[in-house]
């Protein structure tokens, strides 16, 4: 069976580098096995849901590359959770509660103050029915919890392993709030076995949930899908990264001139057994993905890390990889300048600057006339190949008696304007002749 999963973003916010995560590996799981991957937006928060952070989403996985099958949104299936909500009120599984919050918060006190967990104790099932319409004629409308069934549910979690939660340790969860609107696990619930999802991949802070989502699975009569629960994210100090991810935004990423494939590189090789290294295309990355590699501890995000493999995949993409790109920013030079830039890149736009360099005109830094003038009187007519560099350096130093930083650094002052850059042998041919006699010179070029 082909695998069904989804991605079930709220749209309160755009993603960051914590929800990639499980996008991400559903995504690839589906792609690697011929499956479906189907975007969800949990909207029913009515309130804080935007419909600028839908489209901003959607904007982000494209930019990923993270394409979808189904779109669906749980705005518009509120009639499906209705006649869920009936179902299990026929089933005796779903009743009506009527506390207020502070009444709960000070029966949890009490518990604690006695030692006992913090459970709630299912007074509502006690009331009769005349306490319930009094209640209801105060002004007191019944929010829903669902009854959980008090025995042990286990699973085989695909990264966890076997897991089991003790029923009688979690209180009955709240499905349907007071003014009718759902909370999360009910609507989820329906869609998954709606959309005949075969695998909920999601990060280990639901793993509680899940025993609760499992018990609602078969209450309404679906067998519960496949779980599995990953690491989450730390930062590289160890700490949760949970109050940071604000700035740590894919649109942030985007906005940094970071490559998508870094970024996704990054996000499916930190914590596995997997080393850290750039891949060139999702269907690399998805080839790679397997549960057994994924580790039980924290993933630790650097963002220093991922900048330098951001940096690493730029110097491994060959010029037919880029050459759609560079025409677009109207960059010229062809095969021999990126092969000569590439390797001084941080992100793409870094090349501007270079090109820049090379085809536009700086003012040449001179440190030594004498150098200056001895290179000049010896330089090469063209064509210039990688060899050209070193032969005439050569001569120069022959000629001047001149060497090392004393002859190579007034160069490249001279010609780049620059102390740093790339192999000059590789970026002389691009420079040519012309330029870098007027350069050496001292004449802007």
């Amino acid at each position: 069976m082909k695998p069904i999963v989804r991605f079930a973003p709220s749209p309160t916010g755009r993603i960051h580098i914590g929800n990639l995560r499980p996008a991400l590996l559903n995504w690839l799981f589906a792609r690697r096995d011929g499956g479906a991957f189907i975007l969800r937006f949990d909207d029913t928060d009515q309130e804080r849901s935007r419909e600028e952070y839908v489209e901003g989403i959607r904007e982000d996985l494209r930019w990923l590359g993270l394409d979808w099958d189904i779109e669906a949104r749980q705005s518009e299936r509120f009639a499906r959770y209705a006649a869920a909500v009936e179902t299990l009120k026929a089933a005796g599984r779903l009743y009506a509660c009527h506390e207020t919050p502070d009444e709960l918060e000070r029966r949890r006190k009490r518990q604690l103050a006695q030692g006992l967990p913090p459970v709630y104790d299912r007074a509502a099932l006690k009331l009769t029915p005349e306490e319930r319409k009094e209640l209801e004629t105060a002004g007191r409308p019944p929010h829903w919890r669902f009854l959980l069934q008090d025995r042990t549910v286990a699973w085989d979690d695909l990264i966890r392993g076997p897991q089991t939660i003790e029923a009688s340790s979690l209180s009955d969860p709240v499905l349907v709030r007071a003014d009718g609107t759902y909370l999360y696990t009910l609507p989820s619930v329906v869609d998954d076995i709606e959309f005949g999802i075969t695998h909920v991949i999601r990060g280990e802070d639901h793993v509680a949930n899940t025993g609760v989502q499992i018990q609602l699975f078969e209450a309404l009569g679906a067998a519960p899908p496949a779980f599995a629960h990953h690491n989450l994210l730390v930062g590289a100090d160890g700490q949760a990264l949970s109050k940071r991810l604000g700035s740590l935004s894919i649109r942030s990423f985007r906005e940094e001139g970071l490559e998508p494939l870094a970024v996704l590189s990054h996000s499916a090789t930190i914590g596995t057994s997997h080393a850290v290294a750039p891949y060139k295309s999702l269907n690399a990355l998805a080839s790679l993905f397997d549960f057994d590699k994924l580790s039980r501890a924290p993933a630790r995000f650097d963002t220093d890390e991922l900048k330098s493999l951001n940096a690493r995949l730029l110097h491994e993409l060959d010029y037919s990889e880029v050459a759609g790109r560079l025409d677009a920013a109207a960059i010229g030079g062809g095969e021999a300048f990126w092969n000569a830039v590439r390797g001084n890149l941080r992100i793409f736009d870094d090349v501007k600057r270079w090109w820049s360099i090379v085809n536009g005109q700086i003012t040449p830094e001179i440190e030594s006339e004498d150098v200056l003038a001895a290179a000049l009187e010896l330089l090469p007519a063209e064509p210039w190949t990688a060899a050209t560099w070193g032969e005439w350096t050569d001569a120069v130093k022959k000629s001047s008696g001149v060497k090392g930083k004393a002859l190579f650094h007034p160069l490249r002052l001279a010609l780049t304007g620059r102390g740093d850059g790339p192999e000059l042998k590789h970026l002389l041919p691009v420079i040519g002749r012309g330029k870098a006699a007027a350069r050496l010179r001292g004449e802007p070029a």
